[in-house]
């Protein structure tokens, strides 16, 4: 299964490059088309209740609840069956992923403590791009040490546990309290549902959809409802079926190959004009995020690496030393999809939206360029050993 998921990611990650590349290109050829397109909106009645969303906002609320469902059942495997299960191998992995989320929000504030407004990016840096990493290292094949592999998936995926703990505690709108105990209450039907073993997936679908509205109408984010609905999904084999692996090898591909792209195309609309990188290169924020990304991530990665291990916290597998940390978590540094979702969260359309997003490119392919230069140095100094 690990194999597997990490070759998904590997090829979605392929897909992602080409979805960017056209949202870039459509946005600088064809601004008006593509501001026009994305902005138009589209209404519809649910429940007695009007809703109206533009096209880019029913892919960040509604497609990518897919993504996040996604991410809850990976999650969910990893705690129960997977690598997070044994809690001494994932105690160090875990120790790292908190000091690469911790280090670069505290980079970021620093360099915009007194700017109103711009603070509220702060867990822009915070996020891993888990498919592109698992790209990199897939295009680095052997000069990667396998339990480099496994120790950037397992913090990747602690990442993501902590990408999602932040958008529901700090990026959740003035909360509808009904709306929230209505989502709540469906939730509570879901487990009664489990508990009386009921199995067709459809029964569970046709409450997961009222959840995934009442929690968008609750103020918080809609997505948030596709994570509790995959942590919600067994792991273990239900009424004589695998679930979890169903449900994953129906959307994993959905996910890497359909929403992320669309995702992509929809939120990468950058107008890269002289004024556009002359705004970049004068805001605080773009900086905050290049350094977090940059320098937070593999600092933050390694220094709690180090730390653990002198804490005894866990140990590093055998044949990965510090030194393949350090790497590590300069690809670490790739924060992409998850880290366009929270500044689309963190600011309003303009130019401060942009500057944050032009940052979040031009930091992640430097990631990936300098990650892959300092992993396969480390790998032909091996050889020569």
């Amino acid at each position: 299964m690990l194999v597997e998921f990490a070759h998904d990611e590997a090829a979605g990650a392929v897909v992602l490059v080409l979805a960017t590349g056209l949202g870039l290109v459509w946005a600088n050829v064809a601004t008006g088309s593509y501001q026009g397109f994305w902005g138009r909106e589209v209404r519809f009645d649910l429940i007695g209740v009007h809703v109206g969303e533009t096209y880019a906002e029913v892919v960040n609320d509604g497609l990518m609840a897919i993504f996040f469902f996604v991410v809850g059942l990976e999650i969910k495997r990893e705690l129960v069956v997977g690598e997070l299960r044994d809690r001494r191998a994932a105690a160090l992995p875990f120790f790292a992923a908190i000091g690469g989320m911790a280090v670069p929000a505290l980079l970021y504030l620093a360099l915009n403590a007194g700017d109103a407004g711009a603070p509220r990016g702060w867990a822009i840096p915070m996020a891993t791009d888990i498919a592109f990493v698992m790209g990199v290292v897939a295009l680095l094949g052997r000069r990667v040490p396998p339990p480099l592999r496994l120790f950037l998936l397992t913090l990747a995926i602690v990442d993501d546990i902590g990408a999602i703990i932040v958008i529901a505690a700090f990026y959740t709108d003035q909360l509808a309290v009904a709306w929230l105990a209505a989502a709540l209450v469906l939730v509570a039907v879901i487990v009664a549902m489990r508990r009386l073993g009921v199995r067709p997936i459809w029964a569970y679908a046709l409450v997961g959809l009222p959840m995934w509205f009442c929690v968008l109408e609750s103020g918080v984010h809609a997505t948030i409802a596709g994570v509790v609905l995959g942590l919600l999904t067994p792991a273990r084999p239900f009424s004589g079926r695998s679930v979890l692996e169903e449900l994953e090898h129906v959307f994993h591909p959905i996910s890497a190959f359909v929403v992320v792209p669309i995702f992509a195309v929809a939120n990468t609309g950058i107008v890269l004009s002289r004024a556009s990188v002359s705004e970049a290169l004068g805001s605080t924020v773009a900086w905050g995020v290049v350094l977090g990304l940059l320098v937070g991530k593999p600092v933050g990665i390694t220094a709690a690496t180090a730390l653990g291990r002198a804490l005894k916290v866990g140990r590093l597998p055998d044949g990965l030393e510090i030194r393949h940390v350090v790497g590590g978590g300069i690809v670490a540094g790739i924060g992409f999809t998850v880290s366009l979702f929270v500044t689309e969260l963190s600011f309003d359309p303009g130019p401060v939206n942009d500057a944050a997003k032009l940052a979040i490119l031009t930091a992640s392919v430097l990631a990936a360029a300098v990650g892959s230069l300092v992993l396969l140095r480390i790998a032909s100094r091996d050889q020569r050993r």
